[in-house]
């Protein structure tokens, strides 16, 4: 029976990723609350340790005395310093760790075969895996923080409350007030901050929509009103980012005020019991020190409601990803070997779309119109649910609903005409999970072997991000080449050859249908090369088959075919 741990468990809100994030590293945080409240504690002792050697030491003049009151306040500072010293190693190491296991967590959400019903587009999602995740990961660091700062005023209020209890009531209610006025303002800065992620984000995605496009940007002169949107977006976050940092301003300004007066009228009301002679110069002088002392721990406590407020604000964002429940719920099956069957589907430009290919068939597809093959190619990638469209796709006589999406994948694969080139090198682009046992085979089929003879690395010759140092030809052939190596049961290319010169393209069809023979193949495809290595033909036209034979008796028989399809 399978168990659900904090890194499994199904989280639906911000408050929920908080808690699941807390529940994971209460060992560390009561460690680090443990060693930054000493830390805080004999920070917060060495001035009530000045005032103890004031009041009795210097009294009593004895080296003895001096003696011990040197060895105490070095016992002091060896706390104070050791505790934070390992105190801040044990929750930043949790920090930092936490902060992966959400970025890794987005990650592998944002990289899911299953689309999710958000309205986030990937540059989004790569904010939200990067700083959300930080921000969301310092609640681990945050709290034992808050814990240990309020140890440090309540033994200063305690202590000056001993030496009078006015003083003591002083630093309670002024702490509560200062707390008080400032999370009220730290409410506006959540706000205003996940305004700001939401907007950062979208100039990110922005930014990646415009590179990925930059190629027909150029072919049609867009680039100047490329820019300007992108201006406009940035301008905006710009704009939220200078409102997160005028209320950051207000809030740090209104905290350093708070603590500085409140300091101050501890100071004077010891000097004035000082002077009215209901404290000692001792008590006075630890009054003094404490006055000082605790702006430091006030001013970590009134900034810990800020902190909050944005790990909880960065959750909320987590959330969208992390909560989104799947388009749908497919099923658990695994596909065996067999064909691939599409039994009257209709979606998008497809109309009551029927056909079979058997097992080890290699089958074309002619599509008259370029929009129902991207559809078809969608339908087939599973890129959309089955309960999106009518009808059913069986592969090897399952239907997909009742299938695994990714045993369904790693069954069926389907490469499509955009596919993406990843900076690396041509190996790692051909078989990116290492797995891989037919690469040479695949180079050769796909007639990359001379881009790979063409330079001294051979299959570890760099390539840069989007493949910019290949041609558009030698980019097609390296996606080919990929699908080839992954040796899946089926495989669909969609238009694998459209930047390949006819020469190159009609080996790489008498390539590929050796490469492939006995497994099933289907090519979405106008190539007369393709098209006559294939087994058969099936036209598609207004989203229907209409027609399947071999190309050579097509086109004898077949004007509209002839005239779509011969170059």
């Amino acid at each position: 029976m399978s168990m659900t741990t904090p890194d499994t468990l199904p989280v639906r809100t911000g408050a929920e990723i908080l808690r699941v994030a807390l529940k994971r590293n209460a060992g560390a945080m009561t460690w680090g609350t443990l060693l930054m409240g000493m830390y805080q504690a004999g920070e917060t002792a060495f001035p009530i340790a000045l005032g103890l050697i004031v009041e009795h030491t210097l009294q009593d003049r004895s080296p003895g005395s001096l003696a011990v009151s040197i060895a105490a306040l070095a016992v002091i500072i060896t706390t104070v310093s050791y505790s934070w010293r390992f105190g801040m190693r044990i929750l930043q190491k949790a920090n930092t760790t936490e902060a992966h296991r959400w970025r890794v967590r987005v990650a592998a959400v944002g990289l899911q075969p299953v689309d999710r019903a958000v309205d986030l587009k990937s540059g989004e999602v790569l904010t939200i895996a990067t700083e959300d995740a930080d921000q969301t990961a310092d609640i681990v660091e945050v709290v034992p923080m808050l814990v240990s700062s309020m140890v440090a005023v309540v033994i200063a209020a305690v202590a000056l409350g001993i030496a009078n209890l006015w003083l003591g009531l002083l630093v309670i209610v002024g702490t509560v007030a200062i707390l008080s006025i400032l999370s009220v303002m730290s409410r506006r800065i959540g706000a205003s901050t996940k305004e700001q992620q939401a907007r950062v984000a979208r100039a990110g995605a922005k930014v990646a929509d415009l590179i990925s496009g930059l190629r027909p940007l150029h072919g049609f002169g867009g680039n100047q009103a490329a820019y300007l949107s992108y201006r406009k977006v940035s301008t905006e976050a710009k704009h939220q980012a200078i409102t997160v940092a005028r209320v950051n301003g207000a809030y740090a300004g209104t905290a350093l005020a708070l603590n500085a007066v409140l300091a101050a009228a501890v100071t004077l009301t010891a000097g004035w019991l000082a002077f009215d002679g209901r404290i000692g110069i001792g008590d006075l002088v630890m009054a003094v020190g404490l006055a000082q002392f605790i702006m430091e721990p006030l001013k970590l406590f009134s900034e810990m409601p800020k902190y909050i407020m944005i790990a909880r604000a960065s959750a909320d964002r987590m959330a969208l990803v992390l909560g989104a429940p799947p388009v749908t719920a497919w099923g658990e099956g695994a596909p065996s070997v067999g064909g691939v069957e599409v039994d009257g589907v209709r979606f998008g430009a497809l109309r009551d779309l029927k056909f079979e290919v058997a097992a080890g068939e290699f089958v074309a597809i002619a599509s008259y119109q370029a929009g129902a093959a991207a559809d078809l190619a969608a339908v087939l990638a599973a890129r959309v649910p089955p309960d999106a469209y009518e009808g059913v796709v069986r592969v090897g006589g399952l239907e997909t609903a009742d299938l695994d999406v990714e045993a369904l994948r790693g069954h069926l694969l389907v490469n499509p005409y955009d596919a993406e080139i990843f900076a690396g090198t041509l190996r790692t682009n051909i078989d990116p999970s290492g797995t891989a046992g037919r690469i040479d085979e695949a180079v050769t089929a796909s007639m990359l072997t001379d881009v790979v003879a063409l330079h001294r690395d051979g299959l570890d010759y760099p390539v840069r991000d989007r493949g910019a140092n290949l041609s558009g030809g030698q980019r097609q052939r390296l996606s080919l080449a990929r699908a080839l190596a992954a040796d899946t049961e089926v495989l669909v290319l969609h238009d694998p050859t459209t930047a390949v010169d006819a020469v190159t393209e009609q080996l790489i069809a008498r390539n590929m249908a050796d490469h492939r023979r006995g497994r099933t193949t289907i090519v979405l495809t106008s190539s007369p090369a393709l098209l006559d290595a294939a087994d058969r033909v099936l036209i598609l036209d207004d989203g229907t088959i209409t027609a399947e034979d071999t190309h050579r008796n097509l086109l004898a028989g077949d004007e509209d075919y002839r005239l779509a399809v011969a170059r």
